[in-house]
């Protein structure tokens, strides 16, 4: 019997062929591993997107304006909040402690910036709510401003899934404010303003 020597699979075996590279049919070869390595640890350091959020690091004094409805009066309060990098410069993560409905609460946020998506992430929790405000978006004016948007959902009125859109405005090396807006019925209702000034 002739042995076609074109046929890459073992006539004694009949196993499927490994390529050159060592890598079964398939998967990735081992110059192509390396790569995806390579990648997944670019997208693992810190870049310009994180060096945005270096000015939001310190303590901070502020005052928080609550609107309850359209057009009304504010409930102001003050507070005041400490931003400090955690995950070896991956994540900013900020402690609120302030006043909610004459109760003192406190809240914590996490943001980053995620180098696949090209966006910045942020998650909220507070010690008045066991749901968490999750928001996404991206940087404006070199990010001077970062405007993120998520979904929240609302006890009082059991409304759930509600748009909501938050803006990061950095004013100066000292100052920046934090604005919400509900965005429900294609309107962008502002709900909670925080100025904050560096203590």
């Amino acid at each position: 019997m002739k042995r076609n020597y074109d046929d890459s699979a073992s006539p004694a075996t009949m196993n499927p062929p490994q390529n050159v590279r060592g890598a079964q049919p398939g998967q990735p070869s081992r110059e192509q591993q390396q790569e995806m390595m390579q990648k997944m640890e670019a997208a693992g350091r810190p870049g310009p997107g994180h060096k945005a959020l270096e000015h939001f690091v310190g303590n901070w004094k502020a005052e928080v304006k609550c609107w309850m409805e359209p057009g009304g009066e504010p409930n102001v309060s003050q507070a005041k909040a400490k931003g400090t990098w955690i995950m070896n410069g991956r994540f900013l993560q900020e402690d609120f402690q302030g006043e909610m409905m004459g109760k003192p609460f406190r809240g914590l946020s996490i943001i980053g910036y995620d180098n696949t998506k090209h966006m910045f992430t942020s998650v909220w929790i507070s010690d008045m709510q066991t749901s968490m405000f999750k928001s996404e978006g991206r940087g404006e004016d070199g990010n001077q401003t970062i405007k993120l948007e998520g979904t929240s959902s609302c006890p009082a009125t059991e409304r759930t899934e509600a748009p909501v859109k938050v803006v990061f405005r950095v004013l100066g090396p000292d100052r920046h404010t934090f604005e919400m807006y509900d965005c429900s019925e294609g309107k962008n209702t502002k709900t909670m303003e925080i100025a904050y000034t560096r203590a």
